[in-house]
C-alpha cells in the first residue's frame, strides 16, 4: 500500500466525519470526486488505485483531469470548480502528512479555479407556476402528492435535499403555519406558509395518515424520494404543462427553477434581498443578487425614472382641487 491510501483514508474519516462533521451531500460529492480521479490517473499511469502514489498525482495530471471533465464528460466550469476544490481539500489535509511530496502539493494547491460566466436565472411566471401547478392529475394518488411538492416547493423556495428530507411533524399548519427543514449547511430554518398551502398539505396529509417521523412526500413504498425522482417528476409535468401554455418548452424547468420562481415573487412583492437570503438560506445576501439582475420589472422601473437623452423635464403643475378632492376618496 502506497502512501496516498492512508492520507485518503483519513481525509474520509478524519477531517470530513470528525473533524468537520461533513454533511451526507458533501461527503458523496468528496468521494464522487475522488473515484473519478483515481480511475483517471489509473488510465495515464497504468497503476491500480491501491498502487498510486501522491507523487503520481501531479499537477500535470490533476490539469489533464480537469480538461477532461470539460472536453469528455461535458462538465461546465462549476462542476469543474466544485471538483477542484475537493481535490484542493484533499491536498491540504495531506500537506502535513506528507512533508516530502511539499512541491507536488503546493504546485496543485497553485491551479486556480476557471472564472465563468454568470447566466441570467430561469424563472417561472405566474401563469406557467399556475400551468405547472395544474398538471398534475389530482385523481391519482400519485398526482396529489406531487402537487402538493410542486406547490410547497413553488411557496417555499426549498432546494431539493430539504424536500426530500421533510418528515410529516416538519410541517405545522396550526396557528403560525410553517416548515420546519435542516439546510445546507447543517442550518435549521422555518418557512412560513400561505394559506393555499396550507389547506393542500392538510388534505395530504389527511390522506397519507403517516407516521410522525415518516417522510411528508413519500414513494408509494412508503421510502423517501430520490433527488432524481424529483427532477423526474417536475420534468414531467413541465411537459405536460405546455399544452395549456406554450411558453413553458421555452424554459428547462428543474426543482432549482422553482426555488429561483420563489425568490422572483418575493422579490415583485418588494421583500428585501436580506430577506429573501434568509427565506432561502443563503449565506448571505450577496448571493441574492443575481435575482434583481433577472428582474426586468425592476430594470424597466429603474428606466421610467431617468429623463431621456433630448428632452426635457416637465413643469410641475399641481392638481385640480376638484380632481384633488376625488382622488382623496
Amino acid at each position: 500500500m502506497t502512501d496516498l491510501a492512508p492520507i485518503l483514508q483519513g481525509f474520509f474519516t478524519d477531517r470530513l466525519a470528525r473533524q468537520k462533521k461533513a454533511s451526507p451531500n458533501t461527503v458523496a460529492a468528496y468521494r464522487d470526486t475522488c473515484r473519478l480521479l483515481l480511475s483517471f490517473a489509473q488510465e495515464r499511469t497504468g497503476k491500480a488505485p491501491s498502487r498510486l502514489s501522491l507523487a503520481d498525482l501531479d499537477a500535470a495530471l490533476i490539469g489533464a483531469f480537469l480538461q477532461h471533465l470539460e472536453e469528455q464528460r461535458g462538465n461546465g466550469s462549476a462542476t469543474r470548480n466544485a471538483r477542484l476544490a475537493a481535490v484542493h481539500s484533499l491536498f491540504r489535509y495531506a500537506a502535513p502528512r506528507a512533508p516530502e511530496h511539499a512541491a507536488v502539493i503546493s504546485q496543485v494547491l497553485a491551479i486556480p479555479p476557471r472564472r465563468r460566466e454568470r447566466a441570467i436565472v430561469s424563472y417561472l411566471t405566474p401563469a406557467e407556476t399556475d400551468a405547472l401547478l395544474a398538471a398534475p392529475g389530482r385523481e391519482t394518488w400519485h398526482g396529489r402528492r406531487d402537487h402538493a411538492l410542486l406547490l410547497l416547493a413553488v411557496q417555499t423556495g426549498l432546494r431539493v435535499s430539504e424536500l426530500t428530507g421533510l418528515a410529516c411533524h416538519d410541517a405545522h399548519l396550526g396557528a403560525g403555519p410553517h416548515v420546519r427543514c435542516h439546510g445546507k449547511g447543517r442550518k435549521d430554518r422555518a418557512t412560513p406558509l400561505t394559506g393555499q398551502t396550507v389547506r393542500t398539505l392538510r388534505t395530504w396529509l389527511a390522506e397519507l395518515r403517516p407516521a410522525r417521523d415518516g417522510p411528508l412526500f413519500p414513494t408509494r413504498a412508503g421510502g423517501r424520494l430520490s433527488r432524481d425522482a424529483v427532477e423526474r417528476l417536475v420534468a414531467k409535468h413541465a411537459a405536460a404543462a405546455e399544452a395549456t401554455c406554450p411558453s413553458v418548452k421555452e424554459k428547462n424547468v428543474t426543482p432549482h427553477t422553482l426555488r429561483h420562481t420563489a425568490a422572483m415573487s418575493l422579490l415583485r412583492a418588494g421583500t428585501d434581498t436580506s430577506v429573501i437570503a434568509l427565506w432561502l438560506g443563503h449565506e448571505g445576501p450577496e448571493t441574492t443578487q443575481v435575482y434583481l439582475h433577472a428582474d426586468m420589472t425592476i430594470k424597466e422601473q429603474a428606466l421610467a425614472r431617468v429623463q431621456q437623452p433630448g428632452t426635457s423635464p416637465g413643469r410641475y403643475r399641481p392638481p385640480d382641487t376638484l380632481l384633488a378632492f376625488l382622488d382623496s376618496l
